[in-house]
């Protein structure tokens, strides 16, 4: 039987909360908020607020504004942001290819370079258009190898499962200098009832990739999602095979789903492969990672979008991998090549400490939020969105973060007439962790910067109890 809070209680966990009458006393909070905190069990030391207007000093509230807490996602503000005043908007990343050899009536006598230079965004459809711009630029049979230059940043690895077991699953793709369509292939499964067979399709659909379907097509209801197949790699995670297998009912209809696969740098020469061919170029040789040779003539080069149009996409869907690639980029370019984890953390510290902006106990491990061990507090955040409110690029920034029941991760919540595109806020959520982070937009027309996250067991569906409650009684300011 779940137990009752009696009225005693409640009032004493209540007061425990906030003592304070004043909305400028620093250990205030809302009633709306403490109501909230109640129902849901969090108690008042998992929660860390700070609301300020732009344009005053003193905070609306101050609440454990001083402990450090894991933001998850919201720390992409301050990966973004730093990105943003540090390299600019209209900063580029560029993708080239490089021919080794003479090339003569469209044969390549020699190999193919493909160097990264660590585009945040190279999807499949953009892939594409890199693939046929080298066949545009005159050449049809490569008779070496296509090479692979990934060097720009240093190596992360292989094993995407690290943060919580999941290596199939797109948020945990690692970062990489050449990092297409963030190594995700789209699979469908349409079965044949006719011959008995599963048979897939995958878009992109890399030239390495084996798709082993012994799933067998029944007649029969649709029981069940999947249809009792079993999707595995043999080789492991980073393996090259697919294996599908079980038994599946014709009635189900096409199955389809979305998985990471293989490594980065044989997921870009497969993919392009595929590409090439396609477009009906010639390879005779086969691949392998190096670096660009002195002497190498390039053929072509494709600029990635602009850095402003890469953090709207950060920020509004929330993209591990582009961040840590942002990350990456910061140290390339400031710190040295090849881009490192370590290098891009000091050039953000270093950077805000020029900005005036001092965060004790700020912890950056890899700047998207994905880590159990990112540290900030919600004043440190709030100093970094006060700091892009005053910024020359904060028309950019602001555009970045999420719209109040509008897009992005936003776009189903706060959704009440009145409040509908006022919030530009990011999110962020983990196991044991909620947080939201940025501007609301008042119905007086003031804005206030707002922080407020939470660390706790209940913070899954609590958090957001606890957010709308305090969003609500800022926005009726």
């Amino acid at each position: 039987m779940q137990k009752r809070f009696p009225a005693f209680a409640l009032l004493f966990v209540l007061n425990c909360v906030s003592c304070a009458a004043s909305a400028r006393d620093r250990d205030y909070l809302p009633p709306e908020v403490q109501q909230v905190l109640a129902k849901q069990r969090i108690p008042g030391t998992s929660l860390s607020v700070l609301v300020k207007e732009v344009g005053r000093d003193e905070p609306l509230i101050s609440y454990n504004s001083t402990v450090p807490r894991n933001p998850a996602s919201t720390i992409k503000v301050v990966t973004t942001w730093s990105a943003l005043e540090i390299l600019g908007p209209a900063y580029t990343w560029q993708t080239r290819a490089y021919a080794t050899g003479p090339v003569k009536d469209q044969v390549l006598d020699g190999d193919l370079v493909l160097v990264g230079g660590g585009d945040p965004f190279m999807t499949a459809e953009r892939w594409w258009g890199f693939t046929n711009g080298v066949r545009l630029a005159g050449i049809r049979r490569i008779k070496g190898d296509v090479i692979i230059d990934n060097s720009y940043f240093e190596p992360q690895g292989d094993d995407r499962g690290a943060f919580d077991n999941k290596p199939f699953s797109t948020y945990n793709v690692l970062p990489d200098a050449l990092l297409v369509n963030f190594q995700t292939v789209n699979f469908s499964l349409f079965p044949d009832l006719a011959g008995g067979k599963l048979r897939p399709s995958a878009f992109p659909w890399p030239a390495n990739l084996k798709v082993d379907s012994t799933a067998s097509v029944e007649g029969g209801s649709c029981r069940r999602a999947g249809g009792g197949i079993d999707v595995s790699t043999p080789d492991g995670p980073a393996g090259n095979t697919m294996a599908i297998s079980g038994r599946y009912a014709a009635s189900c209809g096409p199955l389809s789903f979305t998985r990471a696969v293989m490594r980065a740098p044989e997921f870009a020469y497969g993919t392009f492969k595929t590409f090439w061919e396609e477009s009906g170029g010639e390879l005779d040789g086969g691949w392998h990672i190096g670096i660009l040779p002195p002497g190498a003539s390039m053929v072509y080069s494709q600029d990635s979008l602009s850095l402003a149009e890469i953090i709207r996409l950060v920020n509004k869907f929330s993209s591990n991998a582009m961040a840590r690639q942002l990350l990456l980029t910061l140290a390339a370019e400031k710190a040295g090549r090849p881009g490192t984890t370590d290098g891009g953390r000091k050039v953000i510290t270093e950077f805000l400490a020029s900005q005036g902006i001092s965060i004790p106990d700020l912890v950056l491990e890899n700047g998207s939020g994905l880590s159990r061990d990112e540290r900030i507090t919600a004043e440190g955040l709030a100093d970094v969105l006060l700091a892009a409110w005053r910024s020359q690029y904060m028309p950019e920034f602001a555009a970045s973060l999420p719209l109040s029941a509008t897009d992005g991760t936003l776009r189903r919540r706060f959704r009440s007439p009145e409040m509908q595109g006022r919030l530009r806020m990011k999110t962020g959520s983990l196991e044991g962790v909620s947080a939201l982070a940025g501007y609301v937009n008042a119905a007086s027309g003031r804005t206030f910067v707002t922080v407020v996250i939470v660390n706790d067991p209940r913070a899954g569906g609590g958090g957001q109890a606890v957010q709308a409650a305090l969003v609500q009684w800022v926005f009726g300011q």
